[in-house]
């Protein structure tokens, strides 16, 4: 069995190595994939993921699962419903999740504060790379951005759904 736990003389290659061999002669197979060879290394208990890496992996599904857990708010409209915000602790960046519905109000400002600064940051790279193309598109009509998203956000605020129309 390989993994963090389990230390052998061999380097990590070397038993990566050993393991195809292995497979190969069980098999009696000349050609193999190496998804075949992971998927027979993990269901023989040969191989199991370093913990570092199983905890990495688990930690981006964590953060994925909950930025995409939303709620209805009373218009109907999507809501996040978990918010991250990222704090220095030490010498350390950690990453704070929270339910909208019982979040401290530091931890939703700061949040709110973080998203909108990459919003900002989009669109600093967004003129950025227009202001480019211009550049080298000399010529051409110019490509008009609106950076002014006030009427976008008042428009977003309505629920999309309309009662429907009573009959004559």
């Amino acid at each position: 069995m390989l993994s963090t736990t389990k230390r052998t003389n061999k380097t990590y290659l070397e038993a990566m190595q050993g393991f195809a061999d292995q497979f190969l002669a069980e098999t009696n197979r000349i050609r193999v994939t190496t998804a075949e060879l992971a998927e027979w290394a993990i269901k023989t208990g040969r191989w199991l993921p370093p913990r570092d890496i199983a905890l990495r992996l688990c930690k981006q599904d964590f953060a994925k699962a909950m930025r995409e857990q939303y709620i209805k708010n009373s218009a109907g409209q999507p809501v996040r419903s978990k918010h991250v915000c990222r704090e220095k602790r030490g010498d350390k960046q950690q990453y704070f999740w929270a339910d909208i519905a019982n979040a401290p109000r530091n931890h939703i400002e700061g949040s709110f504060r973080q998203r909108r600064e990459q919003v900002v940051g989009d669109l600093r790279q967004l003129d950025r790379d227009n202001n480019y193309w211009q550049e080298t598109h000399e010529g051409q009509k110019p490509i008009q951005i609106p950076f002014d998203f006030t009427d976008d956000v008042v428009e977003g605020r309505f629920s999309g759904t309309y009662p429907p129309r009573k009959p004559r």
